[in-house]
């Protein structure tokens, strides 16, 4: 690791990915003059449902210029998809080692309301920093950062959800841990953040130590 500070992007319920960058780089900013980029983790998780890998996604609000950036993007509610994330992932890690541990300190993101994206995942990486007991530095991004600017490792295209889009993250070697329904589908590396704590409970923060190379 030659540089000291992080670029990240705002995610939701982000994936252990995303939290091992918390522990590792002292510095970690996170990006939020960026043309919001729709199918990402700044709005959507992938948790282990009982048939395999699942997103979850937040529906946020159209724009009306083809262009948003991040930190004005709103969240919608015109469907009840706070019922629907809440549902499935009580489906999902009802019966996992640390669910009832856990969940009442998860209850509120599912039945408040925020505004803007930006906001609730911030409050949301706040409360899984206190549930990881790792310390929660951040700082927003004061103008948008260029793709080469130096003395920063800029991670705000190589976290992504989808395969053809990830890019290689060689500070990063997911390990095997004990998953609800890993003797159906075997295990699953990088979901959400959720699915390490709900599984791991207490020891979640040395599995990141476990991931970082």
């Amino acid at each position: 690791m030659e540089n000291t500070t992080a670029l990240l992007s705002t995610a939701y319920f982000a994936p252990i990915q995303y939290y091992c960058k918390l522990i590792q780089y002292p510095n970690v900013i996170i990006e939020q003059w960026e043309n919001y980029s729709k199918q990402s983790y700044r709005n959507r998780c992938n948790i282990y449902g009982a048939n395999g890998a699942l997103a979850i996604s937040v529906p946020v609000v159209k724009a009306t210029n083809k262009k948003v950036l991040t930190k004005d993007v709103k969240i919608s509610y015109d469907t009840n998809w706070q019922k629907l994330h809440w549902k499935g992932i009580e489906s999902a890690y009802k019966s996992s080692p640390f669910y009832e541990y856990y969940i009442d300190d998860l209850e509120r993101f599912f039945n408040q309301k925020w505004d803007f994206l930006l906001d609730f995942n911030l409050e949301i990486q706040t409360e899984i920093s206190e549930i990881l007991e790792i310390e929660n530095k951040h700082s927003l991004t004061e103008d948008f950062i260029p793709l080469d600017a130096h003395d920063i490792t800029d991670f705000r295209n190589v976290i992504h959800p989808k395969p053809s889009r990830e890019i290689n993250d060689t500070e990063f070697a997911p390990q095997f841990y004990t998953q609800v329904f890993g003797d159906k589908h075997g295990f699953i590396p990088n979901l959400s953040i959720l699915d390490l704590i709900f599984n791991l409970g207490p020891d979640s923060s040395y599995y990141l130590e476990s991931c970082l190379k």
